[in-house]
């Protein structure tokens, strides 16, 4: 799944279109004014054809008269600005898929019809990840549509030369695990059993909810950096003590540079902890890989410090939301409750998509490579949902914080409190 990202600050126009909707932000006001809605959706949904227009057939039939136009939008910073046009023109569609991480500025800024779970199929078993990505003061704003998530991506012939037998269900395994590798392989002294680049945040904030712990949290509507808990404390303890059993990757330098399948196709790391999309990058030779891998490399859930449990996993993933300009909010909602079905998510998650649901989370369990982060995503967790946070991002805080841990340039006491400090600082700033 292609991490999708906008920039912060919702454009005045879009303040307009919500001041004007007042009266249409909920699923309830008014009757619709003509018998016609219009879905966009990113094109990757060309990939499930039959679930679309199972949708399409279901919300025309419910509405007797009503035409439903499906129409398919590259998504990126132009097509944000189309919408945000859109609707403070009052012609925005009815239907929009948002990237999980694009959501937070249009709930923010009232620009998306608040919605009604229970009304929506598979609710109490949607993804906590994408759940969290469509609640903003906790009011339900958008429906979780499909998502990708992280697991542990290894080289299985490096894990059996080593002697390990199965993969780790525990925290702890896994770090024994590690230590066989590094028995085995470590006389390079480049080589990782767990490749963790030092600022791969993710990851980092992963270990902190498995602890308990939180990057913020919001009470009174003010919002308050949390990383300096002793939960969160523990958390990163335990990372860096892992770091520095396991890995020999740069501590100063992201997940991307390079992406870790380049030392994993060079037989210097046994293991990292990725996107689905990375397994088959071992095996392409532009990331310095060989088809050979296409066989040797699986993944499996990364697992927790809880017996039973794993790793909340940092997912990617789409949304659908009704906007508040829409004048057929009844069929935009039985469009998407059409299109959420579980058979219709069973159709959406054949091409190698996470359903939003739970219980289908063993539906890929004939495919290896797959069914580990569809498992995976059985635990997850989503970014602090404020207008403010790609501010946090783009400054850096988490990166830093993660290198200075990690290199010993300072405590994590000392790191976490540091970082804290910035991101109530960001987050409070003009935030609504």
């Amino acid at each position: 799944m292609k991490r999708r990202y906008v920039a912060v600050g919702l454009a005045t126009a879009l303040a307009v279109a919500a001041a004007t909707a007042a009266a249409l932000t909920s699923e309830a006001a008014g009757k619709p004014a003509a018998a016609k809605i219009t879905v966009w959706l990113h094109p990757e949904a060309k990939s499930w054809p039959g679930a679309v227009s199972a949708a399409t057939k279901a919300a025309e039939a419910k509405h007797s008269g009503a035409q439903v136009d499906v129409q398919y939008v590259d998504w990126g910073a132009n097509t944000l600005a189309k919408l945000d046009a859109a609707l403070a023109a009052g012609n925005a569609p009815d239907v929009v898929e948002m990237g999980n991480s694009e959501t937070i500025k249009y709930m923010a800024a009232g620009a998306f019809t608040r919605l009604n779970a229970g009304v929506y199929p598979n609710s109490k078993t949607w993804l906590k990840g994408l759940t969290a990505s469509c609640q903003y003061n906790g009011k339900l704003y958008c429906v979780p549509y499909y998502a990708g998530a992280r697991a542990v991506i290894y080289r299985t012939d490096m894990y059996r030369q080593a002697g390990i037998k199965g993969t780790p269900k525990t925290l702890a395994q896994f770090v024994a695990d590690g230590q066989k590798l590094m028995k085995k392989f470590g006389k390079n002294k480049n080589f990782s059993a767990y490749y963790h680049p030092g600022k791969n945040w993710y990851v980092a904030l992963s270990f902190v909810e498995d602890y308990g712990g939180q990057v913020a949290v919001r009470k009174g509507g003010k919002w308050r950096g949390t990383l300096n808990s002793p939960k969160a404390i523990r958390a990163l303890t335990v990372l860096k003590s892992i770091v520095k059993k396991l890995s020999k990757a740069s501590k100063t330098t992201d997940e991307s540079h390079p992406y870790p399948a380049t030392p994993m196709a060079q037989g210097l790391a046994a293991s990292f902890i990725g996107n689905g999309w990375e397994l088959p990058m071992v095996s392409d030779p532009k990331w310095g890989g060989a088809p050979k891998f296409d066989r040797l490399v699986r993944a499996y859930p990364m697992p927790s410090h809880i017996k039973g449990r794993y790793l909340p996993a940092f997912l990617g993933g789409s949304d659908l939301a009704i906007p508040v300009t829409s004048k057929n909010k009844a069929i935009a909602r039985d469009w998407i409750k059409a299109f959420t079905t579980t058979a219709a998510e069973r159709a959406i998650a054949k091409p190698g998509n996470i359903a939003n649901t739970t219980k289908l989370a063993g539906i890929h369990k004939n495919n290896p490579k797959v069914a580990p982060f569809a498992e995976a995503a059985k635990y997850s967790w989503f970014i602090p949902t404020s207008p403010n946070w790609p501010k946090v991002e783009s400054s850096l805080v988490l990166q830093n914080m993660m290198v200075k841990i990690l290199t010993g340039r300072a405590s994590v006491k000392s790191a976490t409190t540091t970082a804290s400090k910035a991101i109530t600082s960001i987050l409070n700033s003009n935030s609504s």
